[in-house]
C-alpha cells in the first residue's frame, strides 16, 4: 500500500538512502567474498541441490531436519546459499554446551545470524560480534533487568486486560491473530513508547508487514537484484517506509521534556547517553559496575538506535504471540489442566501461580519451538562433538530436535508443564532463548510477559480448543498453521 510522505527537511538525515544503504551493505553477495571451506572432514549430509537443501532447511524443517537426524545420526551438514556454505546441526545437550560455552572471539553469533541482516541493520544486537556486541549488550541490558522489568509488568497487565475485554465468547478466533496484536501493541509501547494514536495506527501494518514475510523472502536475500522486483521490490517499500516512521520518532524522542522520566527502553537508551542519566537509569549497583564510565556516555546514534529497537520488535513480538498462542490452544484440549492453571491465575500467592503459568509458557516453548536453531561460524578451527571444524564452518545446536528428545523428555509428544516444576529438565536440553554469553537479552521479559497474558485470559475465560493445527514456517519462525483456533466462554 502506497504512503503519502512528508517533505524531507533538510536538517534531517535522507532515511530513504538510510535504508538503501543498509540493503546494499547486508544483502548476499554484497557483505564480500566468501573464505572457501574444506568440508571433506565434516558429518555426512544429503548430496541434494543447494538450493534444494537451503529451502528444506527453511521452510520444510519440521520435516527435514527429523528425516536427517534419523539418517545420519547426532550431527550432519547441510549446505546453504549463496556458495554452499556448511552448517553442521549438532542434536545433543552436551553438544549445544560446547557450541554456548565456547570462545565467542571463535564462535561468531552475528554471521550466523547474517540473514536477518538487511532488516535488522549492521548494529544490531544479533549481527554483532566482539566488542560491538559486548557494548552494545552492556548498553540494552539495563532495560530488561530486575527493576525495569517489574515496572513494565502493570502496563503489560493493563493492555492485557484490555485486549481480552473486547473477545467475543462462543464464536472461534485465532488465537494468534490475537496474541499477534497484543505483543505488538506491548513492543510498541514498553520498547518504542509511542502513545500517539496517529504514529501507533502508521507503525502497526509496517511492522506486520516486516514479520509477515514468506522464506522465498529471506533466500531472496542472498540475490540483491531480486530487490528490484515483486515481493522482494515491496518487502524494501516497507522497511523504507517502517525506517521513515522510526527514525522520526527517535528524533521526536530526543527533543522530549519528559525524557528522563519516562521509563520505556528507547527512551531509556537514549537517555544512558546524557549527563547524569545513568545513575538515574541503573538502580542496580551490579550492573553499574559492568559498565564504564566512557561505555556510559557513549550515545547511540539514531540508526543505532533504529537497528537495536528493530531487532527487539522481531525478536520479542511474534515469538512471545506464538508462545502463548500454543498454550491457550494446548490449555484447551485439557479440561483438567486448563482448571489447575485457572488456579495458578486465581492464586491469592501470586509467586507460587506465577511459577505454574511459567512452567505452562516453558512447555509450550518445548513443545512448539517458535526458532528451529541458535547457530554460530567459526572463525578458525574447532572440536564440537568430537568433530574437528575448519574455520569459515557454520554449527548449529537444533532446538527442534533437542526439544523432542526422549531421553530428555520421556513423553516428548505431551504437554506436561510439571517439567518445569521442582527438577529442571537436564542442562542445554531447553534451548529457546539460546545459551552462554549470547542468550537472548529479553528472555525475562518475554515470560514476564506471557505470564501476565496468560493470568489476564485465564482468570476471565474458559478456554476450548478448535481443531486440530500443526506448525507452519513463517520468515525465520514456526507458527501455528490454523493459528491455534480457540473458543472462549465467561468463566461463572
Amino acid at each position: 500500500m502506497a504512503t503519502v510522505q512528508d517533505p524531507p527537511n533538510p536538517a534531517e538525515p535522507d532515511t530513504s538512502e538510510l535504508t538503501a544503504q543498509r540493503f546494499r551493505r547486508m544483502s548476499g553477495r554484497g557483505r564480500g567474498p566468501r573464505v572457501p571451506v574444506d568440508t571433506s572432514g565434516l558429518p555426512p549430509g544429503p548430496r541434494l541441490p543447494v538450493l534444494v537443501q537451503s529451502a528444506a532447511v527453511l521452510r520444510f524443517r519440521h520435516q527435514f531436519q527429523p528425516w536427517l537426524h534419523r539418517r545420519y545420526g547426532d550431527a550432519f551438514t547441510v549446505r546453504l546459499v549463496p556458495g554452499g556454505r556448511p552448517l553442521v546441526f549438532f542434536t545433543r545437550p552436551e553438544q549445544a554446551r560446547e557450541i554456548f560455552a565456547a570462545d565467542p572471539a571463535t564462535f561468531h553469533a552475528g554471521k550466523g545470524n547474517a540473514i536477518l541482516g538487511p532488516v535488522m541493520g549492521e548494529h544490531s544486537l544479533l549481527l554483532q560480534d566482539g566488542a560491538e556486541h559486548q557494548r552494545a549488550r552492556k548498553l540494552l541490558m539495563p532495560a530488561f533487568h530486575g527493576q525495569a522489568l517489574r515496572g513494565y509488568r502493570g502496563l503489560v497487565a493493563d493492555l492485557a486486560r484490555d485486549e481480552v475485554a473486547h473477545w467475543a465468547t462462543g464464536v472461534p478466533f485465532r488465537s494468534l491473530d490475537r496474541m499477534n496484536a497484543l505483543t505488538l501493541e506491548v513492543i510498541l509501547r514498553v520498547v518504542f513508547g509511542v502513545t500517539d494514536a496517529d504514529r501507533l495506527a502508521a507503525l502497526r501494518p509496517r511492522v506486520n508487514a516486516t514479520v509477515d514475510i514468506s522464506p522465498a523472502i529471506l533466500l531472496g536475500w542472498g540475490y540483491p537484484r531480486l530487490q528490484r522486483f515483486g515481493p522482494w521490490k515491496r518487502t524494501v517499500d516497507n522497511q523504507r517506509e517502517l525506517d521513515r516512521l522510526m527514525y522520526a520518532e527517535i528524533r521526536e524522542r530526543r527533543r522530549a521534556p519528559d525524557l528522563a522520566a519516562r521509563t520505556d527502553v528507547l527512551s531509556r537508551l537514549i537517555g544512558q547517553g546524557e549527563e547524569g542519566a545513568p545513575e538515574e537509569r541503573l538502580s542496580d549497583t551490579e550492573l553499574r559496575q559492568q559498565l564504564s564510565d566512557t561505555e556510559l556516555r557513549q550515545q547511540l546514534s539514531d540508526t543505532e538506535l533504529r537497528d537495536q529497537l528493530v531487532t527487539l520488535l522481531l525478536a520479542g513480538h511474534e515469538t512471545t504471540a506464538t508462545a502463548l498462542a500454543w498454550a491457550l490452544y494446548e490449555l484447551g484440549r485439557d479440561r483438567a489442566l486448563l482448571r489447575r492453571t485457572q488456579e495458578a491465575a486465581d492464586a491469592a500467592d501470586e509467586a507460587e501461580g506465577d511459577a505454574w503459568l511459567e512452567a505452562v509458557l516453558k512447555e509450550s516453548m518445548r513443545l512448539h519451538p517458535v526458532i528451529p536453531m541458535v547457530v554460530r561460524t567459526l572463525m578458525s578451527p574447532a572440536t564440537i562433538g568430537g568433530w574437528e571444524l575448519p574455520a569459515g564452518t557454520s554449527v548449529g545446536a537444533s532446538i527442534l530436535l533437542a526439544h523432542r528428545s526422549p531421553e530428555s523428555y520421556p513423553e516428548p509428544a505431551a504437554f506436561r508443564p510439571e517439567r518445569f516444576l521442582g527438577s529442571s529438565p537436564p542442562p542445554n536440553s531447553w534451548i529457546p532463548f539460546g545459551g552462554g554469553v549470547r542468550r537472548c537479552l529479553g528472555a525475562g521479559f518475554a515470560q514476564m510477559e506471557g505470564v501476565a497474558v496468560l493470568r489476564e485470559v485465564l482468570t476471565a475465560y474458559d478456554v476450548a480448543a478448535v481443531g486440530a493445527d500443526r506448525p507452519k514456517v513463517r520468515n525465520i519462525t514456526s507458527v501455528p498453521r490454523e493459528g491455534a483456533r480457540i473458543r472462549v466462554t465467561a468463566r461463572g
